[in-house]
């Protein structure tokens, strides 16, 4: 087996146990409170702000490697890497600081906001591996493969950046700023 091909399952090992480990981590934290702390209330719209900043420069880096900028876009992919790690660690502090906030919408706008919420958590949790994997490729100099797996993993990590700041816009109202 080539260097290449033992780098390559080495990874696929550490993204699997990632992806597995990380919304199982989330989803255990996300029903821990710290006692007695400062609510952390002033995150969300600094997290929704991350979505919408990952989400322009996920186009960004596309526009450049279609321009031929492989430096530009590998470096733009990296910030939107640290941009997602940024964004989770904020929203476990805000859970576990703060109680959930229900929607208080009612009618169509209702299911919509469910909607929107149910597919944003959804492809949160499957763009992990996804990202994991393209940007694996890309390091591994796989660029055939990297390009085949990005055309997947771009439309979802948008996707899911986007909703983001949409959920955010949607339940802000009901929020209660402390």
């Amino acid at each position: 087996m080539s260097e290449v091909a033992l780098k390559e399952k080495k990874f696929n090992k550490i993204i699997t146990i990632v992806s597995m480990v990380i919304p199982i981590a989330v989803a255990i934290l996300f029903r821990v409170k710290i006692p007695d702390v400062e609510p952390l209330s002033f995150l969300p719209p600094i997290y929704a702000g991350i979505n919408g900043l990952t989400a322009v420069l996920l186009i960004v880096a596309v526009v450049a490697i279609k321009n031929g900028n492989r430096k530009l876009h590998e470096n733009v992919m990296k910030i939107c890497i640290g941009l997602s790690l940024l964004f989770l660690l904020m929203y476990i502090g805000y859970h576990m600081t703060s109680d959930s906030t229900k929607f208080g919408g009612e009618g169509a706008i209702k299911y919509i906001y469910y909607f929107i919420l149910f597919t944003h958590i959804i492809l949160s949790i499957a763009i992990i591996p996804l990202v994991l994997r393209t940007y694996a490729k890309a390091y591994l100099e796989k660029f055939k493969e990297h390009r085949k797996l990005a055309k997947i993993t771009f439309p979802i990590w948008l996707y899911v950046a986007i909703t983001g700041v949409v959920v955010y816009f949607m339940i802000a109202p009901y929020y209660n700023y402390v």
